[in-house]
């Protein structure tokens, strides 16, 4: 159902209207991904590459206070351009920023909560937060994993982020009755790799099968999202032994800096760039447009 609260473009709401296929994509990888011009051209090559496979895409974001599914190419490029000024908003953030007008760039989190309020299903991103290495200690868990165990949408990613404690990460989703569905692969994905030494629940071979197990799922009544890994094409996986190393120099480094909370995130994967002479920058954009791809695909096989 579509909801009076989230403003829609024209090619959104006709789409919605009429049963189209339509990918939702979260506006935090625009303003805090990536300097300009770089998020900018990333933000378009990933909304062409979901047209391109038979959807409409949906970037959501908070602008002005208004909660919005389908942005102007002129509203990308601003957000692009004012980046990291703009507030991280996650499913906390929104009442503040809708209240006091200004603008959100919306977490994997945010993103599944204006997306069901618009009645998208399907939402391509990077990678899902999780639970931290050191969260016996430090209790951070992200946002992302409550939100996947209460909002119905289906969020395609190339797995949880490999600065992340993957094991506890997915007791987690268990324990919220979140299915890790792999497509086209039994090992789960750590975001810059192609395997992180754990298995997905079920390996999925087509996007009309993915459909069908979506559909099957919120027919029953059974609340909460479904995460989709989606491993990063072979050419541009990094080694999972190498990015290992870099992780624990990186996790290092931050708790000699007392980095913590939200700055955990920006930092380690700052600095997994850094470590990795720009290669994961590479590896970032490429998983975020195979992604959109197979999000694309599914949305396309779920309007039949």
């Amino acid at each position: 159902m579509m909801s009076m609260q989230v403003k829609l473009t024209d090619e959104v709401a006709n789409a919605l209207k009429n049963g189209k296929p339509v990918v939702a994509l979260e506006s935090t990888i625009i303003s805090h991904g990536m300097p300009y011009p770089q998020n900018f051209e990333m933000a378009l090559a990933v909304e062409g590459k979901v047209r391109e496979h038979g959807a409409v895409p949906a970037t959501i974001a908070i602008i002005d206070g208004e909660l919005r599914a389908g942005l102007s190419v002129k509203e990308i490029e601003a957000f692009a351009k004012k980046g990291m000024q703009i507030t991280k908003v996650s499913r906390r953030d929104i009442p503040v920023i809708v209240a006091q007008k200004k603008d959100g760039a919306t977490t994997v989190a945010s993103t599944m909560i204006i997306a069901e309020l618009a009645g998208i299903k399907i939402f391509a991103t990077g990678g899902i937060g999780g639970v931290h290495r050191g969260a016996e200690t430090t209790m951070d868990i992200s946002a992302d994993l409550e939100e996947l165990g209460q909002t119905n949408v289906a969020v395609i990613c190339a797995g949880a982020k490999s600065i992340l404690d993957i094991g506890l990460t997915l007791e987690y989703l268990e324990t919220k009755g979140v299915p890790v569905l792999g497509y086209q692969t039994a090992d789960l994905p750590a975001f810059y790799t192609r395997e992180s030494g754990f298995k997905v629940d079920a390996k999925i071979d087509s996007a009309t099968e993915m459909a069908a197990i979506l559909k099957s799922k919120w027919q029953l009544g059974l609340k909460g999202g479904v995460v989709i890994a989606n491993p990063v094409p072979e050419a541009y996986s990094l080694d999972f032994k190498e990015m290992e190393k870099v992780i624990n120099n990186a996790l290092t480094e931050m708790n000699q800096k007392g980095v913590k909370g939200k700055d955990s995130t920006p930092f380690l994967l700052g600095k997994v760039k850094e470590l990795t002479a720009g290669k994961s920058l590479e590896t970032n954009i490429q998983l975020v447009l195979n992604n959109a791809k197979v999000a694309a695909e599914i949305a396309v096989a779920m309007s039949k």
